[in-house]
């Protein structure tokens, strides 16, 4: 599809939705999906990414694409995570606005217009932030945490802001065409072609069913594999670190041999010497880890790992529903 040079015409929006345990929620989303969509008089369709969910999504998604024509659905061949089910739905996406949602209700579609009118304004991605997140504390600070080290990558205004939902141009997506890899970030692939990020606020509702995947742990771990995959901040926190006990050492030694020269006497006492031999192979150790974990991911990037492998695919053509296999990896649509 050709794209618009105007900035301030985008003809068509493609909204993609991962979709992981949820059969009951689902079905409703896409319904106020198409009512929210037709009000923006623009040419729409809606793209969802069953992430290898365990329930009867892709059965309820199978239904859905018979009622609505524009839709189309991927199915990935094992449960491979939020971001890269997003990622193998915004390659396939064919509009000049890309949205992302996710299935849980909790961003009402219903604000998708706000969305969009911002980013008419010059922006290049805009998120929506929640006026009150109904998240539990702990669920909130790790997500705080995220965010910190998404600053990292996109600067600290910017990274304050980032949410789930999210719109942006179509024309980002060629910026990572070419990405791959186990690990993604939607938010840090972003930034490889733009840093003009706006944002509004949204409401945002409480979870109608279940409870998010997402747990402390890993958002923490989602925040650390974020550092050492898109930003060379824990390289310089190390360094920094190896500086700072260097000179310490340093400062000790002249305190010894002062002493030396000036009392007459060593330092005494074992625990002294024990706590500079803690802390200097203690800090040894910490940057040691942080240089493996980079090679870590050198090494399994190399491995050539995919990003997704799409099992089946459903692509609306007209009322109806075409199922098709493509080969392992395939990425393309019919």
């Amino acid at each position: 599809m050709q794209t618009n040079s105007n900035k301030n015409d985008f003809p068509s929006i493609s909204v993609v939705v991962p979709v992981y345990k949820s059969e009951t929620t689902i079905a409703e989303l896409c319904f106020r999906l198409e009512l929210a969509l037709n009000k923006l008089n623009m040419p729409w369709e809606i793209i969802l990414v069953n992430d290898g969910s365990p329930d009867r999504s892709w059965n309820v998604i199978q239904e859905l694409s018979r009622e609505f024509k524009n839709l189309s659905a991927i199915k990935l061949s094992r449960n491979f995570g939020q971001h890269n089910a997003l990622l193998a739905g915004i390659r396939a996406a064919r509009n000049s606005i890309v949205l992302t949602i996710d299935d849980d209700l909790q961003n009402p579609p219903e604000e998708i217009g706000k969305l969009i009118t911002k980013l008419r304004e010059g922006y290049d991605t805009v998120y929506g932030v929640p006026t009150e997140k109904k998240h539990s504390r702990f669920r909130n600070l790790s997500s705080t945490l995220t965010r910190v080290a998404l600053s990292s990558i996109m600067g600290a205004d910017s990274a304050r802001h980032v949410t789930s939902f999210r719109a942006f141009k179509r024309s980002l997506v060629e910026s990572f065409a070419s990405y791959s890899g186990e690990f993604v970030s939607i938010d840090a692939l972003l930034t490889w072609g733009t840093h003009r990020f706006g944002y509004v606020t949204v409401e945002h509702n409480e979870r109608k069913v279940g409870r998010s995947t997402y747990s402390v742990k890993k958002l923490l771990s989602h925040a650390l594999t974020m550092m050492t995959s898109y930003s060379s901040l824990p390289l310089k926190v190390a360094s920094l670190t190896g500086f700072l006990c260097t000179a310490f050492g340093v400062f000790v030694l002249i305190y010894v041999v002062g002493r030396y020269f000036i009392i007459g006497g060593s330092v005494p006492g074992f625990p002294f010497l024990a706590s500079i031999i803690a802390l200097f192979s203690g800090t040894q150790l910490f940057s040691l880890g942080i240089i493996g974990e980079y090679l870590g991911r050198i090494h399994f990037r190399s491995m050539g790992k995919p990003s997704y492998v799409i099992d089946k695919k459903i692509c609306s053509l007209g009322e109806i529903p075409l199922i098709t296999e493509p080969d392992m990896g395939e990425t393309t649509w019919i």
